[in-house]
């Protein structure tokens, strides 16, 4: 294989050889474009949508429409675009992954591919992994698309449903994967079509992809209701948990597997807390007991928040309230919760205010959703590790794009020392040596309290510069904590001289430029000149840019001289993406640069997978105190551990794509009915035929086909016919009749329930093509909530099966279809029981109160998930509520719309609401 590469080059190679030759007439049309005037080259636009208009595909305007980009990138961003980054864009319009390296410009090159699949006025959009960037992105590479006279939206949090439509059906719309999976959920619960925000799903460009299609798609979405109140059981359990686990024999903690289940000894004390407490039912047989399934839950989820989830790490504690913090970035989730009462034990843990559990309402994965789209394509720096999920799951291939300059950076092998102790005094040994020479060096930690604990070392530590003692080395900590300041300490990372330790750095949005970064500092110099009210007039601005750029510059070439940036690594992660990530700071476009791993056998990875054995290893070969060993062979030994644990983080999420595309099929058909149903005006035909199957189902049921008279059950049949159809019918003297068949008594009961609903019809009036359409959508809302809760149910269990050599999924498949034409024929029988029976009066509805939803991010293996509160918390303080977008406070609650939904989050339109009040 290596001797044909070398003669033809690997698949990647020729897929890129292919694009650059397109790349070479893009450049050739340049001088043609660059001579348009801004009018011409705006009127491009209308003329690529009119030859589309008569026939052009997309890939007959690549070129062009590439072209035209670039140059419009060049007037309003002083950008244009390398040749790479038109490489990366034509994979990213055939629907790939462009792999390209930190500091390739990733942002620009996704303008050329956007703008061309928006000319089919389709909508285009494009994903982010925080509001952060999507608002970011929007303004800054809006300004190509505006000059091109393309629209431009951005979703984020808080916004109206107005604002949400108009945003959507923009020719380009930036967001998170959180807002455009939740929109989709929500659009499939409103009641009327032109409630609905989303248009479709025609092409998606997700940035930083291996994080949302990866990272991310562990954890469903769901919109969930709250439940009731149980605050004070939570804390009681708690209280009894904390007593329990003093003694360690009372659970086994498997950190491997990150569970944690109590022992034979500690159910039996448990049980003797909880009987002592009066907290078990009455008369019940024991803790294991079925009326006791509650307790049990409860109690398991206490555990594993006192011993699995760690503060700081984990979650943060900020204003009272309990934010989980992301692995992967290290950024705080703010409004994400944990599932099945998890996060509620979490709090009670901490002393925090308990919030209500949920039910879910609605709910898709992230794969899911993803794979709506008719065309997906993504852009990170790392994504080659994990190309083949990309293929199984997505379909999508991942192309690796040269760098525009060749990279020098100096990659060490990895120092593994035997204890934490010993590997931190190598670290703030090189951290020192860095500081003394003026090279920038960026430390990357695993977690909060890690980044924290460093920084109290280097604020700890002695040492002499010239002869002069000095106590501790001036540092910045990027993590959760310092979130506010995240921008700001990013940009001035590539000082000459700084020390940033950083928690996570993937999806920063923020490159790291040696010297430091002009934008920044102008706009630091700007608002500085704001707070002392000077008015900055235009030259003030130039002549200041020009005296930042001129120091930057010097700054530059002194870090440069001192090495470039150094990456530090402090320990490894489990996934080598975060590694690549933290890796590829340093040496972008053509800069020096250096990285370096830094290990102990008491690391978390280490431990885990090798701590034992690697520690026998280094005393066998008399590895002292203070000493490292260093090897490619250990290399290649962790990246094996982190290989295993991505295969097993892969199995997991294919595992659960398995068992939710049984549940995704039934999903489509009942949000593309329950679509058609919205937007029909009159679905009579519809409840009709419900009706007439009802009728047929009661009929074959009583009434056997193959059955002689003596064996029908009429009385049953005329239960069914009372309850369900309100019809009062001779069925015992129909059934006495000579020769009567079960064919012509169900005819008969569908003449008379035809006349009874045409009967009704006249009673109601105009209101029953309304109440008929409402009545449904309402019913297949409350069948499709009760069916997810059994399939919730079904799920947890079905693993069991296995024990009987049968295979899980195969029963669940099955379980899930027999539960799916249940919904259906329950959803029928409903409907028209409803409709026959039930007596109408038409009044002004009184106004409930204010109700809570909330959006949820779930993970059914490790119950972590996510929501969003969709309503305003009760006892917001003032900087809380300073916090919170403007459409959120009551105050201004009067500009929404009649028919908008109410801010409060009841579901309900307003007029029917909070503006029944105003």
């Amino acid at each position: 294989m290596s001797i044909f590469q070398r003669f033809f080059g690997s698949s990647n190679d020729r897929k890129v050889k292919a694009m650059t030759a397109r790349v070479a007439k893009i450049n050739a049309l340049e001088p043609q474009i660059h001579a348009l005037s801004d009018a011409d080259l705006r009127a491009k636009t209308a003329e690529f949508r009119e030859r589309l208009a008569k026939g052009a595909t997309l890939d007959d305007l690549m070129e062009e429409a590439f072209a035209v980009v670039r140059e419009a990138a060049r007037r309003t961003l002083g950008q244009r675009h390398y040749d790479v980054q038109l490489v990366g864009g034509m994979v990213l319009h055939q629907g790939g992954i462009a792999e390209m390296r930190t500091g390739e410009g990733k942002t620009l090159v996704g303008t050329a591919p956007v703008y061309l699949n928006a000319l089919a006025a389709k909508g285009v959009h494009v994903i982010t992994v925080n509001d952060y960037l999507a608002q970011r992105d929007a303004e800054w590479m809006g300004q190509v698309y505006r000059f091109l006279g393309m629209e431009v939206g951005v979703i984020v949090h808080g916004l109206s449903q107005g604002q949400r439509q108009a945003a959507y059906n923009a020719d380009i719309t930036y967001g998170t994967n959180n807002e455009f999976g939740f929109d989709y959920l929500r659009d499939n619960l409103v009641y009327e079509a032109g409630e609905m925000v989303q248009r479709g799903h025609n092409f998606a460009i997700v940035d930083e992809v291996d994080s949302i299609l990866i990272d991310e798609a562990r954890t469903p979405l769901i919109i969930s209701g709250p439940t009731e109140d149980r605050s004070e059981f939570y804390k009681t359990i708690d209280l009894l948990v904390k007593e329990l686990i003093k003694d360690p024999t009372t659970y086994d903690f498997d950190e491997k597997q990150r569970q944690v289940i109590l022992t034979e000894e500690g159910s039996e004390t448990i049980e003797e807390m909880l009987m002592t407490g009066g907290h078990l039912a009455p008369d019940s047989a024991g803790l294991y007991d079925a009326a006791n399934v509650s307790s049990v839950h409860h109690v398991n989820q206490a555990l594993r928040a006192n011993v699995l989830y760690q503060l700081d790490k984990d979650y943060i504690v900020r204003a009272g309230e309990v934010i989980l913090i992301d692995e992967f970035t290290g950024r705080m989730m703010h409004g994400r919760r944990l599932s099945e009462g998890l996060h509620q034990a979490i709090e009670a843990k901490e002393g925090a205010v308990i919030q209500p559990e949920n039910q879910t309402l609605a709910s898709v994965t992230i794969q899911n959703y993803f794979r709506l789209y008719s065309k997906l394509s993504g852009m990170t720096g790392t994504a080659s590790t994990e190309a083949q999920e990309f293929l199984d799951i997505y379909k999508m291939d991942v192309a690796e794009i040269p760098t525009n300059r060749p990279v020098i950076r100096i990659d060490d092998d990895d120092e593994v020392y035997r204890t934490s102790a010993e590997k931190h005094v190598a670290i703030i040994n090189l951290i020192e040596d860095c500081y003394r020479r003026g090279q920038p060096i960026l430390v990357g930690t695993v977690s909060i309290e890690k980044s924290e604990q460093l920084s109290e070392m280097l604020k700890a530590h002695k040492f002499e510069i010239d002869g002069k003692k000095q106590s501790g080395i001036p540092h910045n900590v990027l993590n959760a904590r310092y979130h506010e300041q995240e921008a700001a300490i990013v940009a001035d990372a590539g000082v000459p001289g700084a020390v940033t330790i950083a928690t996570n750095m993937a999806g920063r949005g923020t490159d790291i430029q040696l010297g430091g970064n002009v934008d920044m500092k102008l706009a630091d110099w700007r608002e500085e000149q704001r707070t002392l009210g000077v008015e900055v007039t235009p030259e003030m601005a130039l002549e200041h840019k020009a005296r930042i750029e001129g120091e930057i510059a010097g700054k530059k070439t002194e870090a440069l001289a001192a090495g470039g940036l150094f990456v530090l690594g402090t320990e490894r992660h489990e996934s080598r993406r975060i590694d690549n990530q933290l890796r590829g700071r340093t040496g972008r476009q053509g800069d020096p640069g250096h990285s370096k791993f830094f290990l102990s056998c008491e690391d978390d990875l280490l431990r885990i997978f090798a701590g034992e054995r690697l520690d026998s290893i280094m005393r066998t070969f008399g590895v002292q105190e203070g000493e490292a060993i260093t090897h490619k062979w250990l290399n290649s030994a962790i990246a094996t551990a982190q290989k295993r644990v991505e295969q097993r983080n892969y199995e997991i999420r294919k595992n659960l794509l398995k068992y939710d595309d049984v549940v995704n099929d039934q999903r489509k058909a009942v949000f593309e009915q329950r679509a058609e149903f919205m937007a029909s005006t009159d679905i009579s035909d519809v409840v009709a035929e419900m009706r007439n199957d009802t009728i047929e189902d009661f009929v074959s049921r009583f009434l056997p086909p193959k059955a002689y008279a003596e064996q029908w059950d009429i009385d049953g049949l005329d239960e069914h016919v009372r309850g369900y159809l309100g019809l009062e019918l001779p069925l015992k003297a129909w059934a006495a009749e000579d020769g009567i068949a079960n064919e012509e008594i169900e005819q008969r009961i569908v003449k008379a329930a035809d006349a009874r609903a045409a009967e009704r019809d006249v009673q109601v009036g105009d209101h029953m093509r309304t109440v008929e359409k409402s009545f449904v959508l309402q019913m297949i809302d409350l069948q499709w909530r009760e069916h997810l809760m059994h399939l919730d149910h079904l799920r947890n269990v079905i693993g069991l099966r296995g024990y009987g050599q049968r295979d899980p999924l195969n029963e669940y498949k099955t379980e899930a279809f027999s539960l799916f034409e249940t919904l259906l024929t329950d959803l029928r029988q409903n409907v028209t029981r409803w409709l026959m029976t039930v007596e109408f009066q038409f009044e002004a509805p009184p106004s409930p109160p204010p109700g809570r939803f909330q959006e949820v991010h779930l993970d059914p293996l490790t119950g972590e998930n996510a929501a969003m509160m969709g309503a305003l918390p009760d006892g917001l303080n003032a900087e809380q509520r300073q916090a919170l977008p403007v459409t959120a406070l009551p105050e201004n609650w009067e500009s929404t719309g009649r028919n908008a939904p109410c801010p409060c989050g009841s579901g309900k339109k307003f007029k029917h609401c909070h503006g029944a009040l105003v």
